[in-house]
């Protein structure tokens, strides 16, 4: 077999992720916060790009005109209708200038918006006794008390080991072993400082499992009897709504476990939360919609959340003026030529998720009008085909994105939900919609007749839903609804 050489030409197409392709891929999965996190960064990068907050003239909504070149407004366009309708934008804008954007002007004299919005003088700010105080932890509560109940410093010093495993429920963590150890000292005073800890306020304080901190509370309501006992260390039977079995073990009648499961009922699980609530995660929508006074509906960037960036063309001017080698020169067009490429890549990123937020509400115009009841089976594709983009794209597009409706703040992907054959052959049925059908069902039950799995699927196909009895199963599982039995125990004894 022979070998030879030979020069061949051969021309081909490939798809290259350039390193900008990849920067504008990123940029449009992220939510509108986390594109300011991204921004900043890349601000703190290239010395041409700068951060430009929005001014009072600014904040009116004016359209997508008198925007400057090379800066990116995250409104452009301003707002996007729903039904896409020619004139609708203008309208909305007409609208929206006649009612005024809520700012305030701090333009012209000094005194003038002083009067208006109140005087910076210290004469008028509020007093000291005026101003809100700080609420109390919990690890400062129990310290305080630590300082006044316990006199022994080496009681005081376990005290405080002690507080340090006491997590923001007001329960112990961990166990003695490791305080015993440290300190040096024997069990028997550790375990003695802890019953005098048991006895601070809150009342629960330093338990360590759910049935010790109940009893320290109905200890200190002095309601611990030998009955009340036996109910905490059966709790798997009251949580199970197991009544007979509760009068079997606590020996008492019917009446007597109903006012013991109301005395449990006035305790609190979690005492610690009183002093140190959970922060609430405020969700910020990406996205507003509102109703138009025609009956439509307007979809638009939240703006306040976009950052707005500008090229600063007038310092690459005067420092490519001073660039003498040929790396400095190189160096400012790839600067230049970057900043350019994310202005462009946050306008483009804009207008996409405009583009997809526009198609899922008309496509769900019913869930807007009527509530879950008419959420309709959707999918990525349906969307993407509609507007004529990717499924990726627009998957990336929905991902931690939220908007605000007239019906409450929802994320993007809510509104993607599998079908449900109906039993007709009609129109399919959403997912979601049929848990909203089986939730009402429940809600609306007797007490006396509560509904299995399988009567739930009768009514549902008498409403024209073809649903199996698993599924079913399934959906109230996930729901966190009890099954039937649990819930007739539920209601023919209340807890």
């Amino acid at each position: 077999m022979g070998f030879s050489q030979r020069l061949e030409v051969r021309q081909s197409q490939a798809l290259v992720m350039t390193p900008q392709l990849q920067q504008a891929i990123k940029m449009l999965q992220l939510s509108n916060l986390e594109l300011t996190d991204f921004v900043d960064t890349e601000i703190q990068q290239n010395p041409l790009l700068e951060r430009r907050e929005r001014s009072a003239e600014e904040a009116a909504p004016a359209g997508a005109s008198g925007v400057a070149e090379n800066i990116i407004s995250p409104a452009l366009p301003e707002a996007l209708p729903a039904d896409f309708a020619p004139d609708a934008a203008e309208q909305w804008h007409a609208a929206a200038g006649a009612e005024g954007d809520g700012s305030v002007d701090f333009g012209g004299e000094p005194q003038s918006w002083r009067s208006r919005a109140g005087t910076s003088g210290s004469e008028d700010r509020p007093g000291f006794d005026q101003t809100a105080a700080r609420p109390r932890t919990l690890r400062e509560h129990v310290i305080e008390q630590i300082g006044t109940d316990l006199t022994n410093q080496g009681d005081q010093l376990i005290a405080l080991h002690l507080l340090d495993l006491l997590d923001e429920t007001g329960y112990l963590g961990g166990t003695l072993d490791g305080v015993t150890l440290l300190l040096g000292c024997a069990q028997a005073r550790v375990d003695a400082v802890l019953a005098r800890l048991q006895q601070f306020d809150p009342a629960g304080v330093f338990a360590r499992d759910l049935p010790e901190c109940l009893a320290l509370q109905l200890r200190d309501r002095n309601r611990l009897d030998p009955a009340m006992q036996t109910l905490l260390d059966n709790l798997p039977l009251l949580a199970a709504r197991n009544i007979a079995g509760l009068m079997r073990v606590c020996q008492v009648d019917a009446e007597d476990v109903a006012e013991m499961i109301a005395e449990i009922k006035s305790l609190d699980p979690r005492p610690g939360l009183a002093f140190d609530p959970p922060l609430a995660q405020l969700v910020v929508p990406d996205i507003l919609m509102r109703a138009q006074p025609d009956g439509g509906w307007i979809v638009e960037l939240n703006v306040e959340t976009l950052p707005r960036v500008l090229v600063n063309n007038k310092y690459h001017a005067q420092v490519s003026r001073v660039a003498r080698s040929k790396a400095e020169r190189e160096y400012l067009t790839d600067r230049l030529q970057a900043a350019n490429w994310l202005v462009k890549s946050l306008h483009q990123r804009a207008t996409t998720i405009l583009k997809v937020a526009a198609e899922i509400v008309r496509q769900q115009d019913a869930f807007f009008r009527r509530g879950v009841q008419s959420l309709r089976p959707l999918i990525l594709r349906d969307i993407a085909e509609a507007i004529g983009m990717h499924e990726s794209t627009v998957s990336r597009v929905t991902s931690n994105k939220h908007m605000a409706t007239p019906r409450g703040v929802y994320e993007l992907k809510y509104f993607f939900t599998s079908s449900i054959p109906a039993s007709s052959g009609g129109e399919a049925h959403s997912a979601e919609a049929v848990r909203y059908q089986i939730r009402a069902l429940i809600d609306t039950e007797p007490a006396a007749a509560t509904l299995s799995d399988e009567r739930i699927v009768e009514l549902l196909q008498r409403h024209g839903v073809d649903i199996a009895r698993r599924t079913v199963a399934k959906y109230r599982e996930a729901m966190r609804i009890p099954s039937s039995v649990q819930r007739r125990r539920e209601k023919l004894l209340p807890l």
